[in-house]
């Protein structure tokens, strides 16, 4: 790069990514071997200096406006799916791709489905090349590679993070990738309340469901101001009652939790005494499921589509199971999904709409 180009943007999800990982991380700029003497990080101007005169510039994804005006002929981009400002950002980079003979950028990503992967993808401009986690086996822990393999193979999320494939929300489902990024956020809000929300299985072993357990808070305001802030995903598969009810009681206190929402259809007030069991020192709301799964998540997905629920940070497991909930060829419970309509109905709505709950 430094041999070809004379200057280059460096762009990253944030400031922080471009300089621990696309400079100073183990495969940065500043560590690669064999290519003569390495380039000099200067920190006080983000500039990545190198002994023939190039220069590499660092940008981060959360300010597009920073690009107005510098100048490239060359960039490479990093994990474009985790941009938080995604098209607008591309689209500052391309007005100063204007220097040489023939600009080029460089876009790295695991390929989850946001407007600008997907716009990528569509455009016959863009050379596609794909790397699978397996092909770069030799530089990475055996362990990890069996955990990654006995964990994700085959599943959704592992076709996406380790093989690389841009998987689509099913059609007809009922939350979308495009409603879930437009609200993300990366800073926590301040919050006025905070809940853990459970769906137990209903049983336990390798077979089991996944018990959903995440946590929800929100903002302050009025009835039609305030947010849902969707704060963790402590959901887990084939785990005995004592031990999902260990991860709920752990999330809550991790995040402040002022109570803890469990629906109780089929374990009624054995499932508050299993979280009390596991150490719950904030009160457990047992709540009773009258409608499907489906109607009772109708309402929370209109909360999305109206940016009225943000998820903070990115929570992948969470995240794929919304967006295959409700579409074609959608299998199994949606545990994760269950958990996160009873969290957020106890943040934003009001008696009489959406789930409708019992107090047990």
């Amino acid at each position: 790069m430094c041999g070809i180009f004379g200057r280059v943007a460096l762009i990253g999800p944030a400031l922080s990514d471009v300089r621990e990982v696309m400079i100073e991380g183990v495969s940065g700029l500043a560590n690669l071997p064999g290519y003569g003497e390495r380039p000099v990080y200067q920190s006080s101007r983000r500039r990545l200096v190198w002994p023939n005169g190039a220069e590499a510039y660092a940008f981060s994804a959360e300010d597009p406006d920073s690009l107005r005006g510098p100048q490239f002929d060359a960039a490479w981009c990093d994990e474009i799916g985790a941009w938080r400002h995604g098209s607008q950002t591309w689209d500052m980079l391309q007005m100063g791709l204007r220097l040489g003979h023939r600009p080029q950028c460089v876009a790295t990503t695991t390929p989850r489905p946001v407007e600008l992967v997907e716009r990528l993808f569509g455009d016959p401009r863009t050379a596609i090349t794909r790397a699978g986690t397996a092909e770069n086996a030799a530089y990475l822990s055996p362990e990890f590679m069996a955990v990654m393999e006995a964990q994700y193979g085959g599943s959704v999320l592992g076709r996406q993070e380790l093989l690389g494939e841009l998987i689509e929300d099913a059609p007809g489902a009922l939350f979308s990738r495009q409603m879930i990024d437009a609200a993300r956020v990366i800073l926590l809000p301040e919050l006025d309340d905070v809940v853990v929300a459970v769906d137990p299985p209903t049983t336990s072993g390798a077979t089991a469901d996944a018990c959903g357990i995440i946590g929800v808070g929100v903002t302050p305001g009025g009835w039609m101001t305030r947010k849902a802030v969707v704060l963790g995903d402590a959901s887990a598969a084939g785990l005995a009652p004592i031990e999902w009810a260990g991860r709920a009681v752990a999330l809550a206190e991790q995040i402040g939790a002022g109570r803890i929402i469990a629906e109780a259809n089929q374990g009624g007030e054995m499932v508050r005494q299993t979280l009390v069991s596991a150490g719950c020192r904030v009160p457990v709301q047992l709540v009773h499921a009258r409608v499907s799964k489906r109607r009772r998540a109708t309402p929370v997905a209109t909360l999305y589509a109206q940016g009225r629920v943000a998820h903070c940070g990115v929570l992948p497991g969470l995240e794929d199971e919304m967006c295959r909930f409700g579409g074609e060829g959608f299998r199994g419970s949606p545990d994760r999904v269950d958990a996160l309509v009873w969290g957020v109905w106890a943040m934003l709505l009001e008696a009489g709409e959406g789930p409708r709950a019992r107090i047990l």
